[in-house]
Formats: C-alpha cells, sequence, structure tokens
C-alpha cells in the first residue's frame, strides 16, 4: 500500500506538471488571467487539474474535462461548478462522500472509496478537446486504471464510455469485439468481478433540460454501491 500511494502522489505531480498540449496550456492561463467577473478576486488554478480521490479505490468515476471556471479555477475536479454541485449532492447521499458542497479545495470535502478522474486533465476551448489532446492525456488515465484497481466504473458521457471500455480491452476485462452502446444506466460486466456503468453527465445542458434528474442520477450511485458490496 505504501508504494502505491507513494507512485500515486508522482501521478498527481506529473499530471499537475503535464505541458504536452500547448493549445490547452495556453487558454487554461489565458482564462486563469482574464478570468469571468464573478470571480476577480480569485486566484484561478490555470494548471492540469489531477485525479480528486486516492488508490486503491472502489469506484472510479471518469469524466471529460475540467470546466474552464471549475476546475480550472479550483484545481480540484467538478469543484466550483453546476454540474459539481449535481455529482457532489449525489456521491454524498450514497456514501461516496462526507458532505454534499464542493466550493474550493480547502472547504472539508472528502471522497470515500471514490476516485474521480477525467480524459483529459486540461479544461479545452468550448469543452471540446481534440482528439490528439486526449490521446496526449491517455498515459495519465492508463496510469490512474493502473493504480485505482477499481471494482465499479462510472463513465459520465458518451466519451468516458468509449474511453473507460478502452481502458478496460486494454487490460482484457472486456474481450468482446461488438462495443456496448452508452446509456444512462447502461451497464457491462467486466472480468475479474468488474462493472462499469453509464450516466449522462450532470452538465447544464442535460439538467436544466431535464434530460438527467436527480432521482435518475441517484440510481447510478445506488448501483455502484450494491455491485461493491455484493
Amino acid at each position: 500500500m505504501a508504494a502505491i500511494k507513494s507512485q500515486w502522489q508522482s501521478l498527481q505531480q506529473q499530471i499537475i506538471a503535464c505541458e504536452r498540449c500547448l493549445r490547452l496550456r495556453e487558454y487554461c492561463q489565458q482564462i486563469a488571467t482574464d478570468k469571468r467577473k464573478a470571480y476577480l478576486g480569485w486566484d484561478y488554478w490555470g494548471k492540469p487539474v489531477p485525479n480528486f480521490g486516492i488508490a486503491p479505490v472502489g469506484l472510479l468515476i471518469v469524466g471529460l474535462a475540467p470546466a474552464a471556471h471549475g476546475a480550472n479555477r479550483t484545481g480540484r475536479m467538478f469543484t466550483g461548478d453546476r454540474s459539481g454541485e449535481w455529482l457532489y449532492r449525489a456521491l454524498q447521499r450514497a456514501g461516496f462522500a462526507n458532505q454534499a458542497h464542493s466550493e474550493n479545495i480547502d472547504d472539508g470535502l472528502k471522497l470515500i472509496d471514490c476516485t474521480i478522474t477525467a480524459m483529459c486533465h486540461c479544461a479545452p476551448p468550448d469543452n471540446k478537446p481534440l482528439p490528439e489532446e486526449i490521446e496526449a492525456c491517455e498515459p495519465w488515465l492508463s496510469q490512474t486504471f493502473d493504480l485505482a484497481r477499481p471494482r465499479v466504473m462510472l463513465a459520465l458521457g458518451q466519451y468516458a464510455w468509449k474511453s473507460t471500455l478502452a481502458q478496460a480491452r486494454a487490460r482484457r476485462w472486456f474481450t468482446a469485439k461488438k462495443l456496448p452502446e452508452f446509456g444512462h444506466g447502461a451497464e457491462v460486466s467486466l472480468a475479474g468481478d468488474r462493472w462499469l456503468l453509464g450516466s449522462y453527465h450532470p452538465s447544464q445542458q442535460n439538467t436544466f433540460t431535464g434530460r438527467l434528474t436527480e432521482p435518475m442520477f441517484d440510481a447510478i450511485f445506488t448501483r455502484a454501491r450494491l455491485l461493491l458490496t455484493s
């Protein structure tokens, strides 16, 4: 366990120091300088955002990328934006977090048997990383999977679903030729008593329109909890 903890800390520092994608680094730094009017008093993080949580872990949540004025501002995954408000409320209700609010890295929030990562650790313009940027970030995701050793993986959105299946295939947890389709509540049994769950991303585009409701979101984490305790 001590070795894994040391490797995890090393991974986190490597992510923070990453300079592989010039477009993303320039964009994050520009946002950190220009700032949003509501956050003029903030000292933006502006660097790649590391994983939030520890390793190994029961539940690994995979998102797309940090939000420009959310995690790129606060330095913690899903912290400081509406998506995070939805996520941490659901995690707290399911017993995966000690509190439901997430404002900054010093707010006392702790995850319980849960870690949050992303396909891309830098905030991208229009929330759309380029394929080559996702590819450049893949080694960080791969190392995250290796160290986290999750039993349940939750993909938030279709891109995270495909990326998580690629990680599962690389480890021979998933060997079928046909990829299962993404959908809210989609579930795939993987080798080694592991599971992949799918959920709509708690973005405002989904939550404001009612495509994703809190009961729908809660059901995903209830299922994750059941799988981990079965």
